[in-house]
């Protein structure tokens, strides 16, 4: 018997147009579509009149679930992974699957496309010749710690907010890297509200009092002494 497949499919983070033709193909043709919000996930799917099964998998259930998975992809069942946004294993339920394919001879393949991050570091205008990614910075312990990290780092850096955070977050870093440091902050990204703010700290701290903070944001902040290697080019 021939081993499954899995898909590891990204999905549109907001426009629903935002999916590619091969994504749409793969959802109708596997077997069972592991979702992490099957609710969210049936509206992109009655949009594209896929009837393809829905399974949920998420955080909190997929240690739970993998062993069983995995059997079934042994017995030759193809699967997709979609989290209810982006690309699975992007901050998202993903790679822990991935991996226990990977250890099962299991094959994987990713069908890209949308990811919130990347449209953020291109409309910063920020050097990306060097970039890190820190996904979401850790909710209590050690957070203050990660953004003197991220405050030191000469490469751009991008990361997940939530709004009430936001302001917080904006006030620290401006405590650490000094009112000047130039940060690009996008919300929204392809949705009817996408806006981007992109000013010094201090200024966008001040835009945010101003303006409550609503939406999913992407924050960029730009490298340490970035402003000085541009005078010098």
């Amino acid at each position: 018997m021939s081993k499954g497949k899995l898909y590891l499919v990204a999905t549109p983070i907001g426009n629903l147009a935002d999916i590619t033709y091969r994504a749409v193909e793969v959802l109708k043709i596997v077997n069972c579509i592991l979702a992490e919000d099957t609710r969210t996930s049936k509206i992109l799917l009655n949009h594209y009149s896929i009837q393809t099964p829905l399974e949920s998998y998420h955080q909190h259930n997929e240690h739970h679930k993998i062993n069983s998975l995995i059997q079934r992809l042994k017995s030759g069942e193809v699967l997709a992974q979609i989290s209810d946004a982006g690309t699975p294993g992007i901050s998202d339920p993903g790679f822990l699957l991935c991996r226990a394919c990977l250890e099962n001879d299991i094959e994987v393949e990713v069908i890209p496309g949308a990811t919130a991050f990347v449209p953020a570091l291109i409309k910063s205008g920020f050097a990306l010749h060097r970039f890190v990614f820190e996904g979401f910075l850790p909710p209590k312990k050690g957070r203050q710690t990660r953004l003197k990290a991220i405050a030191d780092d000469h490469a751009t850096v991008v990361f997940y907010e939530s709004p009430h955070k936001l302001l917080k977050t904006l006030e620290q870093l401006t405590e650490f890297c000094g009112a000047d440091r130039r940060v690009s902050i996008s919300r929204e990204i392809t949705k009817k509200f996408e806006e981007t703010i992109t000013d010094s700290l201090e200024n966008a701290a001040t835009h945010f009092k101003q303006h409550e903070p609503r939406g999913e944001f992407v924050v960029v902040l730009e490298g340490k002494d970035a402003s000085k290697q541009k005078e010098e080019e």
